[in-house]
């Protein structure tokens, strides 16, 4: 049902004639990935507003349960990635989806019979980390798979505007249900939604057809993964520049939702409505940002989406705590929705502009691996300052470290020199 509604919804309006969505196979994924979002909007709201409201955990309780779901990136994204380019990715995904649901559900579950506390959300969270870790990469693949290399940056774009509806009208939602079900039970609508999503990927077909390698071997495949990344200069400089920003994001994210119910005093349902600004400005940026990259050039365009967040989160920690202060957390998520989108939309773009596809599993991962190594600190950093300092301190080292990080980057050639997508050389281009 919901396919034939968002193909109904899509034929009303006049697409351009090469537009994405005109692909039946994209427009699939397109749908799934909606459906998935709106999902993700209750779970980011009703996982750590359990922990926060009805289990009452500390700052350092919230940096360690934002660590457990970074922990299985560093733990097993190298590895994932050599298994990833042996095996079907779409088949990986679709479980991964249902996995998901499964670990989300269980949290309503142990509630209702009386086990749930943080060790169980702890490993809930890691659960999550670690099939995001394998599907996640998967899903990218995926992707690529799907859409030509060129067009790789206009996908991601479309890609986000099909989260921005969800994270517009999810939080809204998310809230009324955590106002009527309470945040656990909450938490059984994104188990639903998961399902359907991996029942819509169920449908693609794609022809993928991986050659049997007998040279292959685990750890030299790992090593040869590894070897790729380092000897591209490009894709340490992105490492550097985004992992930086996920010590940030992370340090911040752990925060954020305590700051809102214990500085701001806001209900839960009022938390959902604030984070429609997350919706807002990912709308702005999923519009324009493909735009914006062809006009400053993907590099630069990674700036400035640093530089967006930065904005926020100094704003939110100076904020006072009244109607301006929550008027100002609601910017702080439009802020960071406008950012991370501009980050990602050239990131995931430009790394696998670069990459062959026999080694996109190995590099995915790889990445995934290398930015998601300052994560878990960074939970851990922000959880430290919010719970001896203070929340607001927290929030300011994220902006003023962001910031700093604006200004390294800019003055970064590799960044800064990086004005259209590049592509593969001859004898990186696939055989036909």
């Amino acid at each position: 049902m919901s396919i034939s509604l968002s193909q109904n919804i899509l034929s009303r309006f006049s697409l351009p004639k090469h537009d994405l969505l005109r692909d039946l196979i994209y427009r699939r994924l397109w749908t799934s990935i909606l459906i998935s979002s709106f999902g993700a909007q209750i779970t980011m709201l009703a996982l750590p507003l359990t922990a926060a409201v009805l289990l009452k955990a500390s700052p350092t309780q919230m940096g360690i349960l934002i660590f457990m779901e970074t922990l299985p990136f560093v733990l097993l994204s190298l590895p994932s990635g050599v298994w990833l380019d042996r095996v079907k990715k779409l088949p990986v995904y679709i479980v991964g989806e249902s996995m998901i649901a499964v670990g989300v559900a269980s949290v309503p579950l142990a509630w209702w019979l009386g086990y749930l506390d943080m060790s169980w959300l702890y490993v809930v969270g890691f659960l999550i980390g670690a099939v995001n870790t394998t599907a996640g990469t998967a899903a990218q693949i995926v992707l690529t798979q799907i859409v030509p290399r060129k067009r790789l940056v206009e996908a991601y774009a479309k890609n986000a505007l099909a989260t921005s509806g969800a994270e517009v009208a999810g939080p809204a939602t998310a809230g009324a249900l955590i106002k009527l079900l309470g945040a656990p039970l909450a938490l059984l609508a994104d188990a639903v939604l998961l399902l359907s999503s991996a029942l819509i990927l169920r449908g693609i077909k794609i022809v993928e057809i991986r050659p049997v390698r007998e040279d292959a071997h685990f750890w030299t495949d790992l090593k040869a993964g590894v070897r790729f990344v380092a000897h591209k200069p490009l894709l340490i400089t992105l490492a550097l520049m985004v992992g930086t920003w996920q010590l940030c994001y992370n340090a911040a994210l752990v925060v954020q939702i305590l700051f809102a119910t214990r500085i701001l005093g806001l209900s839960e349902q009022a938390v959902g409505l604030s984070y429609m600004g997350m919706g807002v400005g990912t709308i702005i940026a999923s519009v324009y940002g493909n735009r914006i990259s062809r006009a400053l050039g993907p590099g630069p365009c990674m700036v400035l989406g640093v530089a967006v967040c930065s904005l926020g989160w100094c704003l939110l920690a100076i904020a006072p705590a009244n109607a301006w202060g929550i008027a100002a957390f609601a910017v702080m998520l439009a802020c960071f929705s406008v950012g991370g989108v501009l980050i990602f939309i050239n990131f995931l773009a430009l790394r696998q502009a670069v990459t062959p596809e026999p080694m996109l599993g190995r590099m995915t991962s790889t990445m995934r691996w290398l930015i998601l190594l300052p994560a878990g600190p960074g939970a851990l950093i922000g959880g430290w300052l919010g719970e001896h300092l203070g929340l607001r301190y927290a929030l300011g080292f994220a902006g003023i470290l962001a910031l700093l990080l604006t200004l390294l980057a800019w003055k970064n050639p590799i960044i800064r020199n990086i004005k259209i997508l590049p592509s593969l050389s001859k004898q990186e281009e696939p055989q036909t």
